[in-house]
């Protein structure tokens, strides 16, 4: 096992580094406050919720957002956290603030899902899962949901390349006329051994040039009290090994040229040792099972307005390390030791064109390169190239707005041992409508068609005793009809209102299967389902004005669907609902301000389902549902302002899975302590 104090000296060495690079010398639109710094700020959150409003109701798919302000208000700590409370989304959590927590939205699967930092994918082609409890939230000034597609025009190919997306937009340096630096440090202890310090610094180096840097640090045990019962007996139990312990550094350098081009440049290193707490089967309570990641990339965007033209470029170099043992898998040499190496190369070219004020065209092409290396016995040593490029046109007017795009993916694949899983070669296309239906008022219909499919993981493919290189590429179609209406009042005691409502049908064809083969170490990959999604989502968002300085704002979720498995006929699960897919779930958010006083309320609901194909009794599941709740106050010492924040998560206590046999933590509290300069 790798010592704590190892981990800690070569996270103060890529702090080093990374700094040695840079040359370093709305919940909260309603408050009101009596301090003239907090006054400024109000002034600039109205401003955010304006345009926050125009941008989801505007947009042809639908599309959630969180800004910062209304990030900091969750109880979470993660993307992962947060991400539960948008509409369409189920988040599969195996357990803990180390436990590997990904999202499936609309139910066509987590691989299905791209996300993006700051424009560029997250990827994995390992095993095509982006974790995102590994991204805390202290640096993300913005989280966006999109069904479909980012309908921006000026986008690299890789945007239009997934069935939904999520966008993570860091925090960049922002300064008046009179300051020139930026600082914010936070502290969070909690139960669980939790510590969790965050510090970010921004500089204005001159009047185009400006440099940040964020770094954050997590440690816990990860040992919670949870309920094990089978009907007939309960007891208590301790989870164990969910221990976790990671560093995060990011930084970056922001500049704009003479002639109004813009650019950035970013830093990541990421680090992290932590347990893996396996199921709780057959009295099994205690497991060693442990990983470790190491993650870099560099990355840069270069964009320049010319005339009717638009210019965007984005290029990432990353390299990513993960280290598996097992010492309950024993072999000839030892135990399982299992260690990735993944190398990635990616560059894009966008370019739009104005023809008009209502007619724009754009072309993007990407090409991105990625390795899988391994210390695995029979291993095939992969490499991928792709080529993405999507050609998309425009129309638009005050009351419709047209837009449709097709993308070419090329999937060139070479391997060094045995088969490769093959070439690719698909076209996909998009088609997507915005319509105001009257001319006075904010009332839109949506919709829009999206045909995109998703090759097969290394994993998939070229996995020792698993993979199976005759794989096809899983494709889906979907269809999307909605409605949206959005307005601010400006003389009553309502201050805004936002409605969001889509109904959707989606197919997947040539779903990828695992099937347990000789024992649980050998599995057979391979192509047969067939699914149908019929869904609908519905959001609420309002703010009201209860007293002078009494502030409420609410927010309501609402998602059913209807997600079955139509591949056979004759099989027993024909029509079932598919696994893990509930018919009904939702939250709610409330917040409640009075002077320094915040006081944050949040639900979330999630319907019975089941964890197998056959909807029998015996796979059924329990709905769950949780509460959690926050009480901040906002104070300032020698003119340098504080705030402090009390959680209790999980205020009722309840026991329960999101995935089966992997219970969740019960009632936890964590205080946090911020401070701003």
């Amino acid at each position: 096992m790798v010592k704590r104090k190892a981990l800690a000296k070569l996270s103060l060495f890529h702090c080093l580094v990374t700094l040695g690079l840079l040359n370093i010398g709305p919940s909260e639109v309603l408050a009101q406050n009596t301090d003239s710094v907090a006054k400024a700020n109000q002034l600039k959150e109205v401003h955010i919720l304006r345009y926050r409003l125009s941008r989801q109701h505007l947009s042809p798919v639908p599309q959630q957002i969180m800004t910062a302000q209304e990030l900091k208000r969750l109880n979470s700590l993660s993307v992962a956290d947060a991400v539960r409370y948008f509409s369409g989304v189920q988040l599969k959590d195996y357990g803990g603030i180390g436990g590997l927590k990904t999202v499936n939205i609309r139910s066509m699967g987590s691989n299905h899902t791209g996300v993006f930092l700051d424009g560029v994918a997250l990827s994995n082609a390992q095993n095509g899962q982006v974790d995102l409890g590994k991204y805390a939230l202290d640096n993300i000034e913005e989280i966006s949901l999109l069904s479909g597609q980012n309908p921006n025009l000026l986008q690299p190919a890789k945007s239009v390349a997934t069935a939904s997306a999520i966008f993570l937009k860091t925090k960049t340096p922002s300064f008046d006329s009179e300051k020139h630096f930026a600082l914010n440090t936070e502290l969070k202890i909690g139960d669980f051994g939790l510590v969790n310090p965050n510090i970010s610094y921004q500089q204005r180096i001159n009047n185009n040039l400006w440099s940040s840097v964020s770094t954050s640090y997590i440690r816990a045990n990860g040992r919670y009290q949870f309920r094990l019962t089978n009907g007939v007996f309960d007891t208590t139990a301790v989870r164990s090994n969910g221990d976790v312990e990671r560093f995060r550094l990011q930084a970056g350098l922001f500049g704009r040229t003479k002639d109004s081009a813009s650019w950035n440049v970013q830093a990541y290193s990421f680090l992290s040792e932590r347990g893996l707490p396996g199921a709780i089967i057959s009295n099994k309570f205690d497991y060693q099972q442990r990983i470790w990641d190491k993650n870099f990339f560099l990355q840069g965007n270069y964009q320049k307005r010319l005339n009717k033209f638009e210019l965007l470029l984005n290029a990432k170099l990353a390299y990513d390390q993960t280290r598996y043992i097992d010492p309950e898998y024993i072999r000839i040499d030892g135990y399982l030791d299992n260690r990735f190496y993944e190398k990635e190369a990616y560059v894009s070219a966008a370019l739009k064109y104005n023809v008009t004020t209502q007619w724009q065209l754009a072309l993007a092409s990407d090409y991105q390169l990625q390795d899988l290396d391994a210390n695995i016995y029979r291993f095939a040593y992969p490499t991928r190239h792709s080529f993405l490029n999507a050609i998309s046109a425009a129309y638009t007017t005050n009351r419709l707005s047209l837009q449709g795009n097709l993308l070419s993916t090329t999937i060139r694949e070479e391997v060094q041992a045995f088969e490769a899983g093959g070439n690719k070669q698909v076209f996909s296309p998009t088609f997507m409508f915005s319509w105001k239906v009257f001319e006075d008022q904010s009332f839109r219909i949506r919709g829009f068609y999206k045909d995109i499919f998703r090759m097969p993981t290394f994993n998939d493919l070229y996995y020792t005793f698993s993979g199976n290189t005759l794989l096809r590429p899983e494709y889906t179609k979907q269809y999307d009809l909605g409605l949206t209406y959005a307005t601010v009042f400006d003389q009553s005691r309502f201050k805004y209102l936002e409605f969001q409502a889509d109904a959707y049908y989606n197919t997947v064809k040539d779903k990828i299967i695992a099937q347990p083969g000789a024992n649980l170490f050998r599995w057979i990959m391979y192509n047969v389902s067939k699914v149908e999604i019929k869904g609908l989502e519905a959001n609420v968002k309002t703010g009201v004005d209860l007293a002078k300085s009494l502030h409420l704002g609410l927010g309501f979720n609402y998602t059913y669907q209807q997600a079955i498995d139509v591949t056979d006929r004759n099989d027993e699960s024909y029509r079932n609902q598919i696994p893990y897919v509930p018919k009904h779930s939702g939250s709610f958010l409330g917040r409640l301000d009075y002077k320094q006083w915040k006081l944050n309320y949040s639900f979330i609901y999630t319907g019975s389902r089941y964890n197998q194909r056959a909807n029998l009794v015996y796979n059924y599941m329990q709905p769950w549902y949780t509460h959690d709740s926050a009480l901040g106050y906002t104070f300032a010492i020698a003119k340098q302002q504080f705030e402090i924040t009390g959680e209790v998560n999980n205020l009722l206590n309840q026991y329960y899975d999101v995935v089966p046999n992997f219970p969740m933590p019960g009632r936890n509290y964590r205080l946090t302590l911020q401070y701003r300069l």
